[in-house]
């Protein structure tokens, strides 16, 4: 769940920081781009704070879901920022951009394993 809190405050605080400090500084496709990481962040910040909270999925696999999660969520959202910022920085950061489908990988493997356990559990 701390985590959860964790990636939610961080979520809020990029989000008015791409609002008020970033919007005059980058283009419009590059703050839509910050935008999208932000969301992805927040969505998953609350998805971590309801696996921390529910006893529907066993530990072990909370665990699984977890880490993928986590993966995505840093090599997702955290790789959109480091683009979409590219144009302010002197640090080319187009190298990184395998990492963002990699974290939707992630993204996608802990809601897929999220839905095995919880088919599971009703079956």
């Amino acid at each position: 769940m701390l985590t959860g809190v964790v990636f939610g405050l961080l979520s809020v605080i990029l989000g008015a920081f791409g609002a008020h400090g970033l919007e005059d500084l980058l283009s419009g496709p590059s703050l839509e781009s910050y935008e999208t990481g932000v969301r992805y962040q927040m969505y998953h910040a609350l998805l971590l704070l309801w696996l921390g909270s529910t006893s529907v999925i066993r530990e072990k696999d909370k665990k699984w879901i977890f880490v993928s999660l986590t993966l995505g969520i840093i090599l997702f959202s955290f790789s959109i920022y480091l683009l979409a910022t590219d144009s302010l920085t002197s640090v080319p950061f187009k190298g990184i951009a395998l990492l963002t489908p990699l974290g939707g990988f992630f993204l996608i493997l802990g809601w897929t394993i999220l839905g095995y356990r919880i088919f599971k559990y009703f079956d």
